[in-house]
């Protein structure tokens, strides 16, 4: 292999996992503006990898209009992943809170070449210093749902710090739900945090990462949580979807105070009609993490991300939030093809992350 040229995986056509392999592609291109180029020492998969190697991608609808040209010009491969973390080559002349040498951890831009390679480039305003308490693959492994679960709750649903409140969290075992639940309990500081489960194990989870309550979604969520009898002086005004939309809706509203809120990261056909949104006068919002640099940053913040992933290091460091790291395999095109396999059979507890030090067979993104 030339010194131009580094191993990536990805697709040169979207669709099953067997799609997924690696190839030889050229670097990325020297940094400019705000862009670092990061040596890649870790990585994570989420389901938005496995939409986007599926050709199934649909949070925005013209999602394979903008990317066609990875797939259909040189080197006709799209690199996918989007959480990661590693070591600063070289920075942009914008660059301002990051130096060559520089451990990170970052959220690459979902239009561009992504994190399954031994390089990449990532827009500073997505990017934090590395928790010191971390290692490379756990790093890897916050980016995304820290960044999500902190927009939907503090942007999105406007919940405020120490609220006599409560919010509802569907899927508390998983990677997304584990992350809200923290930061609902301990940063937001809500004193009823209620999560769905269905096994034995999940349910231990979820409530090691922060939920007071624990229901089972798949019975009735309603009257399992009328049944709590919980605090009339706290009512339950939030609801954070992370899982079928179209399943959790009406559920959410039934258990909602007057006035709430449901948020949902989860694209879905669904009616609100028959459900109490209506004549409880419930908000209903969306949260996109990628809204922000898709649109130009319209209405929007654009260091946010950095702000919270900088605040994100300093409150792992300080144990005040935990990794929810639950699976280790090593950083290869095999590892990752047995990541989305793990990830389709929607069984996974907490996160999954690859390294590049990670114990096995092939070398990294081989």
């Amino acid at each position: 292999m030339s010194t131009s040229t580094m191993r990536a995986v990805g697709v040169a056509e979207y669709g099953p996992i067997e799609n997924l392999h690696s190839k030889e592609v050229p670097k990325p291109s020297k940094p400019t503006g705000r862009h670092m180029l990061v040596q890649v020492k870790g990585v994570s998969v989420n389901p938005i990898d496995i939409k986007i190697r599926g050709g199934v991608y649909d949070d925005p609808t013209d999602y394979y209009e903008r990317v066609k040209s990875l797939t259909q010009e040189p080197p006709n491969f799209h690199i996918i992943g989007y959480d990661g973390a590693g070591i600063i080559l070289e920075t942009g002349p914008d660059v301002k809170y990051f130096k060559a040498g520089d451990e990170i951890f970052y959220l690459a831009n979902p239009s561009e070449q992504g994190t399954y390679a031994e390089e990449v480039l990532v827009d500073e305003r997505h990017a934090g210093h590395k928790p010191k308490s971390l290692d490379f693959v756990q790093a890897a492994a916050m980016p995304l749902t820290y960044g999500t679960a902190y927009e939907s709750l503090v942007d999105r649903l406007e919940i405020k710090e120490g609220e006599r409140s409560g919010i509802l969290i569907i899927n508390g075992g998983g990677g997304m739900g584990s992350i809200a639940s923290q930061i609902a309990r301990y940063v937001l500081k809500l004193p009823i945090v209620i999560t769905t489960a269905s096994r034995p194990e999940t349910v231990a989870y979820s409530k090691k990462m922060g939920a007071t309550h624990v229901v089972n979604h798949r019975g009735d969520i309603a009257q399992q949580i009328k049944d709590l009898d919980l605090p009339e002086d706290i009512p339950i005004r939030y609801a954070y979807l992370t899982s079928r939309t179209e399943q959790y809706l009406k559920p959410a509203a039934e258990i909602l105070a007057p006035f709430g809120r449901i948020c949902s990261i989860v694209q879905a056909h669904f009616d609100m009609y028959g459900s109490e949104m209506m004549s409880k006068s419930l908000e209903f919002v969306w949260c996109w993490i990628a809204t922000g640099v898709y649109h130009s940053y319209y209405g929007d913040h654009p260091e946010k991300h950095h702000e919270w992933y900088e605040e994100l290091a300093k409150r792992i460091d300080a144990g005040e939030i935990k990794c929810h790291l639950m699976k280790r395999l090593r950083l290869t095109a095999e590892g990752i093809r047995e990541a989305h396999r793990k990830i389709e059979e929607g069984k996974m507890i907490g996160k999954l992350g690859l390294g590049v030090e990670e114990p096995g067979e092939g070398e990294p993104f081989a």
